[in-house]
């Protein structure tokens, strides 16, 4: 039996979609085996947010050829559909499937011979309309469903809609009959994911919360989360659902990407703080204990020390509950990359440092707020310290000491105080 190795880069839409690839190439006759283990094949599922993200392809590239120097080499996804030849011209690459073609990676693997020059199937990304469905599931108890792919919004930093295509979406039919089928197979999670989740319904004349009305009468799921919606996208209908829904969690992630009004419009983002503000608000007022990270991005052209300053008040200015800090990184073809005003690393990674300081403050005030309170907790997996994890409905991370036969459970807990970055908590 031929084995097969994967690595995957970026978001959890690519681990959905590597699980998936995965589960066509098990059927199909291949033994999956560890990254970094010898293989006949190794795929290389690659992301284009940073550059960062291409270093790390190279990185694995390398291994891979290190680990199985006669094994077959496919390097797919994002980066493979954005810059398909330079990946082709690298050492021990076979073959290069972009965006769709990756799907059909079974067909391709009819022939594994090491071969002298890459091949490349890169589609015309703006005629992409498919929809490919995917999931993948985490230690048995979480799932991260694919409902949405693509994205229309002209962002001046970004290459997903060059990368992955328009915005588009499946018929709710289709994924509430994926979340039964999770649900008989006994996970307690379900973390939606796409591109633009809140877009969803775009191509089929529905509506994201059309969705997770339909998702929230599914029985067997425990609860639903959403992964990330674009703030511009959470109507007061939404979030009003959400406060009253049997299932979906009270966690919202939101993209801020800058506190700075100046930023934002040089970004092209299609909102300005003032309404951030306002979701967050309407959460908080509805959800008091609610969970509400945001993404933000630092060192973008044009940001004075001043801007970042105003950004940094803003931020704190509100109830949030976690940050996700990225570092502005220069993405070839887009506008961002062409603008003057370039900040130098120095100082990026000066003002993620604050950041980061920030986003850590920020969390540890907000599992604070919730010392003493009674949360369902679904107990995920085993530390090397011997203590076991889990997290609440509204994101709290908790930690107990090891029991067993709490694993893949879902229990009542305690919160109690800080241990760390997590929270301890009793079983009630």
């Amino acid at each position: 039996m031929k084995k097969v190795a994967f690595h995957t880069l970026g978001c959890k839409l690519n681990f959905s979609e590597t699980s998936e690839i995965g589960r066509q190439l098990e059927e199909a006759g291949f033994e999956r085996v560890s990254f970094g283990t010898p293989a006949d094949v190794t795929v290389i599922h690659t992301c284009s947010v940073t550059g960062s993200a291409d270093r790390k392809t190279r990185q694995a590239i390398h291994k891979a050829v290190h680990t199985s120097p006669e094994g077959f080499i496919v390097a797919m996804g994002c980066l493979a559909q954005l810059k398909p030849e330079e990946l082709a011209s690298w050492h021990g690459v076979d073959l290069v499937l972009g965006t769709s073609d990756k799907f059909d990676l079974v067909k391709y693997l009819g022939d594994i011979r090491k071969k002298p020059v890459a091949e490349i199937h890169s589609c015309e990304i703006a005629e992409e309309n498919k929809f490919f469905s995917a999931h993948s599931t985490s230690e048995r108890t979480r799932a991260f469903l694919k409902v949405q792919d693509g994205c229309d919004y002209p962002c001046s930093y970004c290459t997903i809609p060059k990368a992955r295509g328009k915005s588009r979406s499946p018929f709710i039919t289709i994924i509430t009959e994926q979340a039964k089928e999770l649900a008989n197979k006994g996970l307690h999670e379900i973390v939606l994911t796409g591109v633009n989740i809140g877009d969803f319904g775009k191509t089929t004349g529905e509506s994201f919360l059309d969705l997770v009305k339909k998702l929230d009468d599914t029985d067997g799921i425990l609860r639903f989360r959403i992964s990330s919606i674009e703030p511009n996208l959470i109507p007061d209908d939404l979030v009003r659902f959400v406060a009253d829904s049997k299932r979906f969690a009270p966690h919202f992630h939101i993209p801020l990407q800058s506190g700075s009004d100046k930023i934002l419009r040089l970004m092209r983002r299609r909102y300005l703080r003032k309404t951030f503000a306002e979701r967050v608000e309407k959460i908080k007022e509805l959800m008091p204990d609610a969970a509400v990270g945001a993404d933000v991005i630092v060192g973008f052209p044009g940001e004075t020390q001043e801007d970042f300053e105003d950004a940094c008040r803003f931020i704190q200015s509100l109830p949030l509950s976690y940050l996700h800090v990225f570092t502005y990184s220069e993405r070839a073809g887009t506008v961002a990359a062409t603008m003057g005003g370039k900040i130098p690393e120095r100082i990026r990674d000066e003002r993620s440092h604050i950041l980061h300081e920030i986003g850590n403050e920020l969390k540890m005030n907000f599992y604070r707020s919730l010392a003493g309170q009674e949360r369902i907790v679904i107990f995920e997996q085993k530390r090397k310290d011997g203590t076991v994890t889990g997290y609440t409905d509204n994101y709290a991370e908790v930690v107990i000491p090891w029991q067993e036969d709490v694993v893949h459970q879902i229990k009542r807990v305690r919160l109690g105080g800080l241990s760390g970055d997590l929270m301890t908590a009793a079983l009630l």
